[in-house]
């Protein structure tokens, strides 16, 4: 039976600020204390799933527990199609120049590009998994997808990570040219947080 969520804080498994930000604006207007796993001066765990679902419940359930409060998580990243899914859960892996060093997305978009080449088809998709754990150990969980293709070069200033070079199916510029308010209506992180505001809260 789907455990609804009852209390009045709720701790974001992560320190990315771009996830930070729009999850904020997601709760806008709902009593509820919102804060972050650095707010509690917490590590990130390491991230040993092989699916998103796993690492969304990995980083849900460790800050759930260390902080005795439920916790929401999201794991996400781009699954390209001529790369067979790549870069997939390693999506925020492949901005590290070197393992554990500083994540420089210029250099991870432009990787996916060099990888491409010329092969045909640009399609590619935003995957985000969301995971709402409980400090007893309860898991929630949901997962949504936006399709949509690759465009180079890189375009807009906005949002983050890969969003100068994904455009989502049914519109024109890519996430980095939308305004907040549009992208955190249509992204793909937005559609799982429907799905779990209509399933758990």
């Amino acid at each position: 039976m789907t455990r609804k969520f009852a209390g009045d804080e709720l701790v974001i498994a992560s320190h990315n600020k771009g996830k930070l930000a729009e999850f904020s604006q997601m709760f806008q207007g709902r009593n509820l204390k919102i804060s972050s796993a650095a707010d509690f001066n917490l590590e990130s765990p390491e991230e040993t799933g092989t699916t998103f679902l796993e690492n969304a419940a990995l980083k849900a359930l460790f800050v759930a527990r260390a902080t005795g409060k439920p916790a929401l998580a999201d794991d996400s990243g781009m699954c390209v199609t001529a790369l067979n899914g790549d870069p997939g859960v390693y999506t925020a892996d492949w901005a590290e120049r070197e393992k554990g060093g500083p994540r420089d997305w210029d250099y991870a978009m432009q990787k996916v590009h060099d990888l491409m080449a010329d092969k045909p088809d640009k399609s590619a998709a935003f995957v985000a998994c969301l995971v709402l754990a409980w400090p007893d150990g309860h898991c929630e969980s949901v997962e949504a997808r936006m399709e949509g293709s690759i465009v180079w070069p890189p375009r807009g200033r906005r949002g983050f990570g890969y969003d100068p070079v994904f455009m989502p199916i049914g519109h024109d510029i890519v996430y980095a040219e939308m305004d907040e308010a549009t992208k955190n209506t249509i992204s793909h992180r937005a559609l799982a947080f429907r799905m779990m505001m209509e399933k758990c809260f």
